[in-house]
Protein backbone atom coordinates (compact mmCIF):
# COMPACT_ATOMS: atom_id res chain seq x y z
CA UNK A 1 0.00 0.00 0.00
CA UNK A 2 1.32 3.28 -1.28
CA UNK A 3 1.82 5.87 1.80
CA UNK A 4 1.20 8.82 0.80
CA UNK A 5 3.61 12.16 0.25
CA UNK A 6 3.72 14.70 3.09
CA UNK A 7 5.14 18.06 1.46
CA UNK A 8 6.69 20.01 4.22
CA UNK A 9 7.35 23.92 3.76
CA UNK A 10 10.45 24.87 3.53
CA UNK A 11 11.30 28.23 5.75
CA UNK A 12 11.95 31.25 4.29
CA UNK A 13 15.09 32.95 5.98
CA UNK A 14 15.55 36.08 3.73
CA UNK A 15 19.07 35.91 3.10
CA UNK A 16 19.64 37.08 -0.35
CA UNK A 17 17.09 39.95 0.64
CA UNK A 18 19.64 40.78 3.24
CA UNK A 19 22.33 40.37 1.55
CA UNK A 20 21.25 43.09 -1.15
CA UNK A 21 19.88 45.30 1.10
CA UNK A 22 23.67 45.42 2.66
CA UNK A 23 25.37 45.58 -1.00
CA UNK A 24 23.16 48.42 -2.17
CA UNK A 25 23.77 50.66 1.14
CA UNK A 26 27.71 49.61 0.28
CA UNK A 27 27.09 50.60 -3.04
CA UNK A 28 25.07 54.13 -1.85
CA UNK A 29 27.78 55.65 0.54
CA UNK A 30 30.12 54.76 -1.85
CA UNK A 31 28.39 57.01 -4.47
CA UNK A 32 27.97 60.26 -1.90
CA UNK A 33 31.81 59.37 -1.05
CA UNK A 34 32.61 60.03 -4.47
CA UNK A 35 30.29 62.88 -5.06
CA UNK A 36 31.50 64.61 -2.06
CA UNK A 37 34.52 64.12 -2.91
CA UNK A 38 34.09 65.77 -6.42
CA UNK A 39 32.47 68.58 -5.21
CA UNK A 40 35.40 69.24 -2.40
CA UNK A 41 37.79 68.70 -5.82
CA UNK A 42 36.14 71.29 -7.21
CA UNK A 43 36.24 73.85 -4.66
CA UNK A 44 39.80 73.02 -4.17
CA UNK A 45 40.41 73.82 -7.69
CA UNK A 46 38.28 77.46 -7.85
CA UNK A 47 40.47 78.15 -4.25
CA UNK A 48 43.54 77.62 -6.08
CA UNK A 49 42.48 79.46 -9.52
CA UNK A 50 41.61 82.56 -7.67
CA UNK A 51 44.68 82.65 -5.59
CA UNK A 52 46.74 82.35 -8.88
CA UNK A 53 44.47 85.70 -10.24
CA UNK A 54 45.22 87.55 -7.84
CA UNK A 55 49.23 86.58 -7.68
CA UNK A 56 49.20 87.04 -11.40
CA UNK A 57 47.92 90.67 -11.43
CA UNK A 58 49.88 91.58 -8.57
CA UNK A 59 53.03 90.36 -9.64
CA UNK A 60 52.04 92.55 -12.89
CA UNK A 61 51.08 95.22 -11.12
CA UNK A 62 54.55 94.95 -9.20
CA UNK A 63 56.30 94.71 -12.39
CA UNK A 64 55.02 98.17 -13.24
CA UNK A 65 56.20 99.86 -10.59
CA UNK A 66 59.76 98.22 -10.92
CA UNK A 67 59.54 99.82 -14.59
CA UNK A 68 57.99 103.24 -13.76
CA UNK A 69 60.76 103.35 -11.43
CA UNK A 70 63.78 102.97 -13.65
CA UNK A 71 62.11 104.55 -16.81
CA UNK A 72 59.76 107.11 -15.82
CA UNK A 73 60.43 108.31 -12.26
CA UNK A 74 63.34 110.52 -12.58
CA UNK A 75 65.07 107.94 -10.13
CA UNK A 76 68.03 107.11 -11.99
CA UNK A 77 69.05 110.99 -13.02
CA UNK A 78 68.70 111.38 -9.52
CA UNK A 79 70.75 108.69 -8.75
CA UNK A 80 73.44 109.66 -10.88
CA UNK A 81 72.81 113.88 -10.06
CA UNK A 82 73.37 113.13 -6.17
CA UNK A 83 69.93 113.83 -5.90
CA UNK A 84 68.00 110.75 -5.25
CA UNK A 85 66.02 112.50 -2.76
CA UNK A 86 64.68 115.23 -4.69
CA UNK A 87 62.06 112.69 -6.67
CA UNK A 88 60.85 111.65 -2.80
CA UNK A 89 57.57 112.59 -1.32
CA UNK A 90 55.89 111.97 2.13
CA UNK A 91 52.89 109.75 0.78
CA UNK A 92 49.68 109.51 3.16
CA UNK A 93 46.46 108.49 2.87
CA UNK A 94 45.83 110.21 -0.86
CA UNK A 95 44.73 108.69 -3.67
CA UNK A 96 47.11 108.43 -6.76
CA UNK A 97 46.25 106.62 -10.08
CA UNK A 98 49.41 105.29 -12.65
CA UNK A 99 46.90 105.04 -15.06
CA UNK A 100 46.15 108.98 -15.06
CA UNK A 101 50.31 109.27 -14.52
CA UNK A 102 50.09 110.76 -10.66
CA UNK A 103 53.27 108.16 -9.06
CA UNK A 104 55.35 109.00 -6.47
CA UNK A 105 58.16 107.63 -4.73
CA UNK A 106 57.83 107.97 -0.79
CA UNK A 107 60.08 108.47 1.82
CA UNK A 108 57.54 106.76 4.21
CA UNK A 109 57.19 102.92 4.55
CA UNK A 110 54.12 101.17 4.29
CA UNK A 111 53.81 100.46 7.73
CA UNK A 112 54.76 104.30 9.40
CA UNK A 113 51.63 105.13 7.29
CA UNK A 114 49.17 102.40 8.31
CA UNK A 115 50.50 101.25 11.74
CA UNK A 116 49.99 97.60 10.28
CA UNK A 117 52.52 95.09 8.91
CA UNK A 118 52.85 95.23 4.94
CA UNK A 119 50.63 91.90 4.36
CA UNK A 120 47.87 93.27 5.95
CA UNK A 121 48.08 96.53 3.74
CA UNK A 122 44.77 96.00 1.26
CA UNK A 123 42.26 95.83 4.63
CA UNK A 124 44.09 99.01 6.26
CA UNK A 125 42.83 101.16 3.59
CA UNK A 126 42.54 101.43 -0.04
CA UNK A 127 43.50 104.43 -0.41
CA UNK A 128 47.18 104.07 0.29
CA UNK A 129 49.47 103.64 -3.02
CA UNK A 130 49.04 104.05 -6.57
CA UNK A 131 46.23 102.25 -7.90
CA UNK A 132 47.07 100.65 -11.27
CA UNK A 133 44.73 98.53 -13.82
CA UNK A 134 47.14 96.63 -16.28
CA UNK A 135 45.55 95.89 -19.81
CA UNK A 136 41.73 94.27 -20.49
CA UNK A 137 41.75 93.91 -16.79
CA UNK A 138 37.94 94.05 -15.57
CA UNK A 139 37.40 95.38 -12.26
CA UNK A 140 33.94 96.09 -10.10
CA UNK A 141 32.02 99.18 -11.42
CA UNK A 142 34.45 99.48 -14.17
CA UNK A 143 32.99 97.27 -16.92
CA UNK A 144 34.88 95.38 -18.93
CA UNK A 145 36.35 96.11 -22.29
CA UNK A 146 34.29 93.22 -23.82
CA UNK A 147 31.11 93.72 -22.52
CA UNK A 148 30.85 90.61 -20.29
CA UNK A 149 30.47 90.51 -16.36
CA UNK A 150 32.52 87.02 -16.31
CA UNK A 151 35.78 87.19 -14.24
CA UNK A 152 35.57 90.57 -12.68
CA UNK A 153 38.12 91.69 -10.32
CA UNK A 154 37.04 92.90 -6.80
CA UNK A 155 39.35 96.14 -6.97
CA UNK A 156 41.61 97.79 -8.50
CA UNK A 157 45.38 96.36 -7.30
CA UNK A 158 47.75 98.94 -5.89
CA UNK A 159 51.55 99.55 -5.63
CA UNK A 160 53.59 101.22 -3.12
CA UNK A 161 57.26 102.50 -3.97
CA UNK A 162 59.49 103.25 -1.12
CA UNK A 163 63.01 105.23 -1.10
CA UNK A 164 64.87 103.24 1.67
CA UNK A 165 67.85 104.90 0.94
CA UNK A 166 71.56 105.18 -0.28
CA UNK A 167 73.75 101.99 -1.16
CA UNK A 168 76.55 101.65 1.25
CA UNK A 169 78.51 102.07 -1.90
CA UNK A 170 77.13 105.77 -2.06
CA UNK A 171 76.41 104.65 -6.18
CA UNK A 172 73.02 104.19 -5.85
CA UNK A 173 69.41 104.38 -3.92
CA UNK A 174 67.31 100.95 -3.09
CA UNK A 175 63.48 100.94 -3.16
CA UNK A 176 61.10 98.82 -2.25
CA UNK A 177 58.27 97.89 -4.16
CA UNK A 178 54.94 96.46 -2.66
CA UNK A 179 52.03 95.98 -4.40
CA UNK A 180 48.80 94.51 -4.06
CA UNK A 181 45.74 92.31 -6.38
CA UNK A 182 42.11 91.47 -4.93
CA UNK A 183 40.57 88.36 -6.81
CA UNK A 184 37.28 87.92 -7.79
CA UNK A 185 35.73 88.91 -4.47
CA UNK A 186 37.22 90.58 -0.90
CA UNK A 187 38.34 87.03 0.42
CA UNK A 188 41.13 86.57 -2.07
CA UNK A 189 44.55 88.84 -2.15
CA UNK A 190 48.15 88.23 -2.76
CA UNK A 191 50.50 90.64 -1.39
CA UNK A 192 53.89 90.53 -3.04
CA UNK A 193 56.99 93.11 -2.55
CA UNK A 194 60.43 93.21 -4.46
CA UNK A 195 63.74 95.44 -3.80
CA UNK A 196 65.17 97.43 -6.28
CA UNK A 197 68.63 99.12 -6.73
CA UNK A 198 69.04 101.77 -9.31
CA UNK A 199 73.12 102.51 -9.94
CA UNK A 200 74.73 104.37 -11.76
CA UNK A 201 78.14 104.24 -13.46
CA UNK A 202 79.12 108.18 -13.67
CA UNK A 203 78.07 109.33 -10.71
CA UNK A 204 78.18 112.67 -9.42
CA UNK A 205 78.48 111.79 -5.24
CA UNK A 206 78.22 115.34 -4.04
CA UNK A 207 75.25 116.42 -5.96
CA UNK A 208 75.48 119.43 -8.05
Amino acid sequence: MLQPRIRTAHTQHGVVLVSSLLLLLVVTIMALSIFRSFGIQERIAGNVREKQRALQVAMSTQQYGEWWLANQSGAPFAVSSGLASSVDVTCGNTLLDANLGTTVICLNTLPSISGISVTAWPSSSTNIGVAYTPPEMNITGLGSPDGSVSDVYYARPRFYVTDLGALATGRGEVYQVDAYSYGLNVNTVSVVESTVSITCQVCNVGGL
